[in-house]
């Protein structure tokens, strides 16, 4: 052995103990990771009986003016409970004295008379209606409710998700509390009718559904054209958003991976076209992740990247907003818990802790 190469002994030795405390590290982090419970940034206020499922609507001007739109299913007076960022109730434009509002969402720019409002929409489920809503103001547009699902032997309405095509028009897909096992869903256009009222015109209905449960939450990716829903003890279905385009499965992912149902469906966008898909394990109190664009050869390859615990409780809905707001270093994520209320969270947090990019 030359002088050289004793000298590379203790070299070799300090990058073999760097190597076994970076394994050892990472090994920590891992197992950190997976037992680690993300808590909330912020907690709501409680609403009066049964939280479910939120939608953000962020105010383009004055991003602290941003709201989280909440339903509560009670029977006689659900609702949708409007909260700020810090998660209080603003009484004023909050709407009560609805039976069982289910699940909700928000559209930017639907066309109403000569101008454009952003709404948000949600299932008033014991009387077979569409609540709508302009925003900020939470004022009614629906003259009292729209109804739907008025074929006969048709259910109940449960879920709901908008879509917002190429032209501008604004879709809601909704699904039922039951339903045969092709034709689950159901799809509406909504606009004004010649006399200026609010109408959804029924478009089409598609989605297989397994019959072990039942099929609520879904979630609309406006800018790849894509529907998600959960079939709730069987995986999660991926359609096209454009009726013209057909009704096709296009993808059921996520079997056996859940502790008992897969819930409700976000996205968080991370950049065009890209981001993650995150699904409640409900039983589990956690969310698990899939890759928004698929595979590299398959866009509708949606295999499991990550899982995180939250700190909300069986949670059935969730929604995401992939942008910094105040108080939410970049963006805010949140989800229903069964203790009726509504948990806030960081995004940058929640992917930190998935171990997935931003």
């Amino acid at each position: 052995m030359n002088e050289y190469e004793r000298m590379l002994i203790p070299l070799r030795l300090f990058s073999l103990l760097g190597l076994l405390l970076f394994l050892g590290s990472c090994t920590r982090k891992t197992a950190l990771n997976r037992d680690q419970i993300l808590q909330a940034e912020v907690i709501s206020e409680k609403v009066l009986d049964d939280s479910d499922d939120p939608a953000i609507w962020v105010d383009p001007n004055h991003p602290a003016n941003s709201l989280v739109i909440g339903t509560d299913k009670h029977l006689d007076n659900g609702g949708l409970y409007v909260f700020n960022l810090q998660g209080k109730i603003d009484r004023n434009r909050t709407k009560l004295g609805m039976k069982r509002v289910n699940n909700v969402d928000v559209a930017y720019g639907f066309i109403w008379g000569k101008d454009t409002i952003d709404i948000v929409v949600a299932t008033e489920r014991d009387r077979n209606s569409l609540r709508i809503f302009s925003l900020p103001e939470m004022e009614s547009i629906d003259g009292g409710g729209v109804k739907i699902m008025a074929q006969p032997g048709d259910s109940l309405p449960m879920g709901i998700a908008l879509y917002k095509s190429a032209d501008h028009q604004v879709y809601a897909i909704v699904s039922r509390k039951q339903g045969p096992s092709e034709n689950y869903l159901s799809q509406y256009l909504l606009r004004q009718d010649a006399s200026g009222r609010l109408e959804a015109v029924e478009v089409r209905r598609f989605g297989k559904f397994s019959g072990k449960k039942e099929i609520e939450s879904i979630c609309v990716d406006n800018e790849l054209g894509y529907i998600y829903y959960s079939d709730e003890r069987a995986g999660v279905r991926k359609y096209f958003a454009d009726p013209s385009k057909g009704n096709q499965e296009l993808a059921f992912f996520g079997q056996g991976q859940y502790k008992i149902d897969n819930e409700g469906i976000s996205i968080a966008k991370t950049a065009s076209g890209k981001g993650y898909l995150l699904v409640s394990n409900q039983a589990a109190n956690s969310f698990i992740f899939y890759p928004r664009e698929g595979s590299p050869l398959n866009p509708h390859d949606h295999t499991k990247l990550a899982e995180v615990r939250v700190s909300a409780r069986d949670s059935d809905g969730s929604d995401t907003w992939s942008y910094g707001l105040p108080g939410y270093e970049g963006g805010l994520f949140v989800a229903m818990s069964t203790d009726k209320t509504f948990h806030f969270y960081s995004l940058n947090k929640l992917l930190h802790l998935a171990g997935l990019k931003h």
